[in-house]
């Protein structure tokens, strides 16, 4: 099964690179053929064309809720998004309302998505640094990507 891990986000605002540092951690452990890390700042349609072709896609990203508490990791699935769903503008097109779009093209995206989403604190001041909730919480979603991995197995 050819599988896309995606890091989101922006690695010099605080919590908002998250994902990108997620990314990069399992880039080290990763010894699977099928298995590619990449990570992007790009949102919107543009993040369509980083899917195309894969089997499953892993994605990896920051997460602000009503109740959520710094450094809780959510395994998502798309679904998940679907009351988000709108197109005010071809410029603000969100995760769910781009897939739904890739979906009426015919575009050839994942059977599978999984999000992986981490509870974050400050995504406005420019850091290259994590708050320590969320920077603690970068190897359990680690533990978690590889587990997702592994068929939901325990390691």
């Amino acid at each position: 099964m050819k599988t896309l891990i995606l890091g989101l986000g922006n690695p010099i605002l605080s919590d908002d690179g998250v994902g990108i540092r997620v990314a990069r951690a399992l880039e080290g452990r990763l010894n699977q053929p099928n298995v590619n890390v990449m990570e992007t700042s790009v949102a919107g349609l543009d993040f369509l064309e980083l899917l195309v072709g894969y089997d499953r896609a892993i994605i990896i990203d920051a997460i602000q809720t009503n109740e959520g508490k710094a450094g809780q990791v959510y395994r998502l699935e798309p679904e998940a998004f679907n009351a988000t769903r709108h197109a005010s503008t071809p410029h603000d097109v969100n995760f769910a309302t781009a897939l739904e779009l890739g979906k009426r093209l015919g575009l050839a995206l994942p059977q599978q998505i999984i999000i992986f989403a981490i509870e974050v604190e400050n995504v406005t001041t420019y850091s290259e640094e994590c708050t320590p909730k969320v920077r603690d919480a970068i190897p359990v979603c680690v533990e978690m990507v590889m587990q997702e991995l592994d068929g939901g197995q325990d390691p």
